[in-house]
């Protein structure tokens, strides 16, 4: 009985880790890699700054979730493999036919087409996080979550310098059916993975499926305690990143340097602090968990100060910022888990949607007037202000009741 609940464990985390890096994939397609392409094509830079717009669907994915709950296209499969699988094929098919676009030429049927992969890589995402809730139990989501975002970031990885190299060795044509090929893992993980146990009282109508996810969420004690949590959590974390290469630039960095140590050495460290995270979650608990991660995400912000201290040093950049994206890691496997437990699985799709768009809020707006506060302040008391600014999260966090297994 023992064996077969560690299979079950574990294949529960290999689906979190490759659904991850079928979500991670699509997002640099339609911006790292799509920008490089009408660069290389000779368009106009308002055009290629106008095409950030075709990422819209990711923060408006909450409209179309409740059909997601609601519906199911196919008996066989299941309502959520069913989606995933419609998601899944829809996306790879529009990114080969975004493959086939010609930018210079035609720039805005080149944007419908990157649209569409922008709106079936969200969908894939709205799929994907209610599959996890629904077939991951809470005391496993912290360790399922930070697998899900390190196949994320290998993901993102893959598309973004991967893509770039590819697409100079075989053209962005090349580099874009490739990329559409590397969706094939996630669709046989979905064909071969079981689909989650039902829960009853799941919506029968649109309408329920659209007003009873709120209806639910806001009836719970402290609902507008958690969605201010879920504002402030990582508000200060948002800002101070925003800000990060304009200040390694003007402390003495070279472009090299930031690339190297920044990009490569950092990306490893998110990556561990994501696992530790999720491991340290399993004997913590997740509310213990989010106050611990919360403090030392607020004291490596704080951290970035003591560079303007030492000058370009390469030691310190590089022990700022493994400490930084460790524990930017531990945090956001936390903050995620935290995200998925809040869900009722009657309406995983839909509740988790809305809060995860509520999630990228303070990445937006917080982050727009971060440089006129940098050149107020000066460098070391702004990242000491964005430090400061978990206590609000914090505080919050202490009145919060712990998620409901």
């Amino acid at each position: 009985m023992g064996i077969a609940l560690r299979v079950l464990a574990t294949r529960r985390m290999m689906v979190a880790l490759v659904m991850g890096f079928s979500c991670g994939l699509p997002l640099l397609l339609t911006i790292t890699l799509l920008q490089a392409w009408m660069k290389a094509r000779g368009v106009d830079l308002g055009v290629i700054g106008l095409m950030s717009l075709v990422g819209l669907p990711y923060t408006l994915k909450f409209l179309w979730a409740p059909a997601m709950d609601r519906y199911s296209l196919s008996r066989l499969l299941g309502r959520r493999r069913s989606w995933l699988l419609a998601s899944q094929l829809g996306l790879t098919a529009a990114i080969v036919a975004l493959a086939h676009a010609e930018p210079a030429t035609h720039p805005w049927l080149t944007a419908a087409l990157a649209l569409g992969v922008s709106f079936s890589s969200a969908s894939q995402d709205i799929v994907v996080d209610a599959y996890r809730r629904e077939d991951v139990p809470t005391p496993e989501l912290g360790l399922a979550s930070s697998l899900y975002v390190n196949g994320y970031r290998l993901g993102m990885l893959l598309a973004g310098g991967g893509g770039l190299i590819l697409a100079q060795h075989i053209g962005f044509k090349g580099a874009y059916l490739v990329m559409a090929a590397c969706m094939l893992p996630g669709i046989i993980t979905t064909l071969l993975t079981p689909e989650p146990p039902p829960t009853g009282g799941q919506p029968t109508t649109l309408a329920e499926a659209v007003v009873a996810p709120l209806k639910d969420f806001f009836s719970r004690p402290g609902a507008i305690e958690i969605l201010a949590f879920i504002l402030l959590y990582k508000i200060g974390d948002s800002m101070a990143s925003t800000m990060t290469t304009p200040f390694y630039m003007e402390t003495g960095y070279t472009l090299a340097q930031i690339g190297t140590v920044v990009k490569l050495f950092g990306f490893w460290a998110t990556m561990a602090g994501t696992l530790i995270g999720g491991a340290l979650m399993l004997r913590l608990g997740m509310m213990r968990s989010l106050w611990g991660f919360g403090v030392l995400q607020g004291l490596s912000t704080a951290a970035f100060a003591l560079l303007t201290l030492t000058g370009p040093s390469l030691a310190w950049l590089a022990g700022v910022v493994s400490f930084e994206n460790i524990t930017s890691g531990m945090g956001t496997a936390a903050f995620m888990a935290y995200m998925a437990a809040l869900t009722n699985r009657r309406f995983t799709a839909t509740q988790y949607a809305l809060l995860t768009s509520l999630m990228g809020i303070p990445r937006v707006v917080a982050s727009a007037p971060t440089g006129w506060m940098a050149e107020a302040m000066g460098w070391g008391w702004f990242f000491v202000f964005c430090a400061l600014m978990a206590i609000p999260g914090l505080w919050l966090l202490v009145r919060l009741p712990a998620p409901e297994s």
